[in-house]
């Protein structure tokens, strides 16, 4: 079994939901070592999140951050926790209901996602600054 352990610093991005599968695939050459095994994804903070879906298309981006804003809207004015701004409840809300990692398979030195699947940063707050990951690999 092998392992390997990167951390993956993204640069800003803005509020919404950005494909992020080639920054993560491009710092890990050692998938080429990889036959069967996982990724696991992680970020590293609490105001943003991680999911995987479709690629292809961008509205279906942009439906994901319409949706989130009507889901957990900035609007409501029952949240305590606000110190950083209206976007700030917000953000830890739908960060805690996308998640903050993914885990995809690694078959035969590449990530094993389905054709229109890729992994997204998911930006919930107006100026989030940069992400940084914890991408572990390990496998056969």
């Amino acid at each position: 079994m092998k392992y390997f352990q990167k951390e993956l610093t993204l640069r800003p991005h803005p509020r919404g939901f950005h494909l992020i599968t080639r920054d993560i695939v491009s710092i890990l050459p050692e998938l080429d070592q990889i036959h069967q095994g996982l990724l696991h994804v992680h970020i590293k903070h609490t105001s943003a999140s991680l999911t995987i879906n479709e690629n292809a298309d961008p509205t279906v981006r942009e439906d994901f951050e319409t949706h989130f804003n009507l889901l957990v809207s900035e609007e409501e004015n029952h949240y305590q926790h606000t110190f950083e701004g209206p976007d700030d409840m917000t953000s830890h809300i739908k960060a805690s209901l996308l998640g903050s990692s993914v885990t995809i398979p690694v078959t035969n030195g590449r990530l094993n996602l389905g054709t229109w699947q890729g992994v997204y940063l998911c930006e919930h707050r107006n100026q989030g600054g940069s992400r940084h990951l914890v991408l572990t690999l390990h496998g056969t």
